[in-house]
């Protein structure tokens, strides 16, 4: 916001300097009336194409406002998270959110160390079962001479290696009840791979994962519900986040929309008052004012009746046919239909330019491309 402040004050100073130059040329004398109306038409120049860059940002603004505004009025309804947010009837801070994940996560964290101690239960009880101990310790792979284990193991596990990390104080333990569970499959799931079925260490692993199995289902409806919950608390969060960060800037826009309409009005004000202090229009400039009036397209001719009609309410500017009668015409209103006038036909005969280059850079490219074929003709002609 204060990068617009600070460009909106720019703005602001630029155009008070050029008024000061503007009103310094039309005072000159009256030989030099001529000098100060091209000043005049300069600067509003510069004034118009402000004031099409502030009609571009406004209704940038409003667009943005509008779709704010409308999602905000929006009341999810996707899970039981969303139907938390329905309830509150307030849009928190997002630093307030953050402030209430924060301690949800901690509560959270909590009530899944809770869940892993309780798995330490079952863990404890398979470890001490009397067919648990080839599954202690890490496989000794050199010490029984077993030279494709790698080749068909591709992540060796041990128990010994899980209770490790089910109490390491460093940060680096399981995060997740349900990381341990797969770690403990993966013991037994190793041992199956590797040894045959018939293979007494194979059998011990899978009766060993059958008892495993049983218990952790007894489990399993707390780690799914805790699971659901942090779910529900997440998605309550982002929608919040949502809602949050949606009001921020539906207000920002409104915010902005505020400044460009103080912006545009002070520029209409400075346009008037260069229009208002312009010279009087000569005769000779009144009728080619009309000419060029006569010049217009439809659509830039409903413009121009339009800027007549802005100044004089009983102007009928939709009539059938419009009689516009020069002398009867304020001076603003004059200047205004010129500096429009010229500023239209100027644009049209850039246009026109433009088309005509285009049309005579094709006619050269057809003519060049009609001499090349004719001198590939006569290559083929002397070769034969």
């Amino acid at each position: 916001m204060k990068s617009i402040e600070d460009k909106t004050l720019a703005n602001g100073n630029y155009i008070d300097m050029e008024v000061d130059k503007v009103m310094e040329a039309i005072k000159t004398e009256e030989e030099e009336e001529e000098e100060a109306t091209d000043v005049v038409e300069g600067f509003k120049h510069q004034v118009d194409e402000i004031t099409v860059k502030v009609d571009e940002l406004e209704q940038k603004v409003k667009d943005v406002d509008k779709f704010y505004t409308s999602l905000s009025k929006k009341q999810p309804n996707s899970s039981k998270g969303s139907s938390a947010v329905k309830e509150k009837q307030q849009i928190f801070s997002i630093k307030k959110l953050r402030q209430e994940a924060s301690k949800r996560e901690a509560a959270g964290e909590k009530r899944m160390q809770e869940l892993i101690r309780h798995f330490g239960t079952i863990f404890r009880q398979i470890t001490s079962h009397k067919w648990a101990w080839p599954f202690m310790h890490p496989v000794d792979v050199e010490g029984l001479g077993l030279d494709d284990y790698y080749e068909i193991i591709d992540k060796p596990m041990d128990f010994s290696t899980i209770k490790n990390q089910m109490e390491a104080k460093d940060g680096t333990g399981y995060k997740n009840v349900r990381e341990i569970c797969a770690d403990v499959r993966l013991v037994f799931k190793n041992a199956m791979t590797y040894n045959e079925e018939r293979n007494d260490v194979h059998v011990m692993a899978k009766t060993l994962l059958e008892k495993f199995e049983e218990k952790w289902l007894q489990l399993l409806p707390k780690v799914t519900e805790e699971e659901t919950r942090r779910k529900e608390e997440a998605e309550e969060f982002r929608l919040g986040m949502q809602l949050a960060k949606e009001a921020d800037n539906a207000k920002m826009a409104r915010q902005i929309s505020n400044e460009l309409s103080g912006l545009d009005m002070y520029l209409d004000e400075l346009r008037e008052m260069v229009v208002q202090n312009c010279r009087k229009m000569s005769v000779e400039e009144k009728r080619k004012l009309g000419s060029g009036l006569g010049k217009l397209s439809t659509e830039d001719l409903t413009k121009a009746l339009e800027i007549i009609a802005k100044k004089n309410p009983n102007f009928e500017a939709a009539a059938d046919e419009v009689d516009i009668d020069m002398d009867a015409q304020s001076e603003s209103t004059l200047w205004r239909l010129k500096f429009f006038v010229n500023e239209t036909l100027e644009a049209k005969g850039k246009e026109s330019g433009t088309k005509a280059h285009n049309e005579n850079n094709k006619r050269k490219r057809e003519i060049c491309d009609a001499l090349a074929k004719n001198a590939k003709k006569r290559s083929k002609k002397l070769t034969y």
